[in-house]
């Protein structure tokens, strides 16, 4: 019988005639292929590509022009804007450190007629970004009409003032030159300069006793082509803001005197309808 005549029993013996039963060859499997239950394995990425989980990603150099095109640009303009004058104090205010800082105070007997209210106590130096920044510090400290706002500063930049002084009065809050603890017992305090933009704001402006208002001629540290049409303007827009608060135009003349600061007394404040309601104990 021929090796093609050998018969399978079944157990994958071939049985021969003449001898006993012979296994088949077994085939080697190669140490490298993949198990029969693994996955089936991704093809190889070809040369000069990334693969990563979410697909393929091939860089090519107008990409990269085009990126750094526009990475330039937004370094340029950022340049630009912070070689304004006054835009990096505005940037460092607004994302760094303001230069004034704030307390709610639940309970404050501005008057001394034992009706409470809740109010705002701010201080420091006006600065570039304190407009915006008053306007976040009402929004949280969530003031009510006849709410106070109680002010401590030696002043700075006059736009600013003008801007928070409308602020406070658009939310219909009175004004006081004070500082509080934190039990409401007010203290006398200093305003001067433009703190008394934002003092002119309030809808009543209380003058305690022992508390200092103080005024003087504004003046631009930006240099400009004609000091002179600068400073008509600026004494323009003072007298316009004070007239539009209710204050007499007679506080611009009183600005005017001096450079230096000239602090009104009582009833100077109160003629000029400056101060609108005395209160004779802090």
């Amino acid at each position: 019988m021929s090796v093609d005549d050998r018969q399978d029993d079944g157990t994958g013996h071939r049985s021969s005639p003449t001898g006993p039963r012979v296994a088949p060859p077994r085939r080697t499997a190669s140490p490298f292929a993949a198990h029969p239950s693994a996955p089936p394995q991704p093809p190889a990425p070809p040369q000069g590509t990334m693969a990563s989980p979410r697909g393929t990603f091939r860089f090519s150099l107008p990409s990269i022009i085009i990126f750094v095109l526009l990475l330039s640009s937004v370094a340029i303009q950022a340049y630009r804007d912070l070689s304004r004058p006054g835009a990096w104090d505005f940037w460092r205010e607004t994302y760094i450190a303001a230069s004034m800082t704030s307390t709610v105070i639940p309970d404050v007997d501005i008057d001394g007629s034992g009706h409470g209210r809740r109010a705002l106590a701010i201080s420091g130096k006006i600065g570039s970004a304190s407009a915006s920044w008053l306007r976040d510090r009402l929004s949280e400290a969530r003031l009510a009409p006849g709410d106070a706002v109680l002010l401590s500063s030696p002043g700075g930049a006059l736009n600013q003032a003008a801007i928070m002084g409308e602020a406070i009065r658009s939310h219909g809050l009175v004004t006081a030159v004070a500082t509080a603890d934190a039990s409401g017992r007010l203290r006398p305090a200093a305003c001067a300069s433009a703190c008394v933009l934002v003092y002119a704001g309030g809808a009543t402006r209380y003058g305690i006793a022992g508390s200092r208002l103080g005024v003087h001629r504004f003046t631009t540290s930006t240099p400009v082509s004609d000091p002179l049409a600068e400073a008509q303007r600026i004494q323009g827009m003072v007298l316009g803001y004070m007239t539009k608060m209710g204050v007499s135009s007679g506080i611009v003349e009183a600005m005017s005197q001096t450079s230096d600061i000239r602090w009104l007394s009582p009833q100077e404040a109160l003629t000029l309808n400056l101060i609108t309601k005395p209160v004779e104990r802090p």
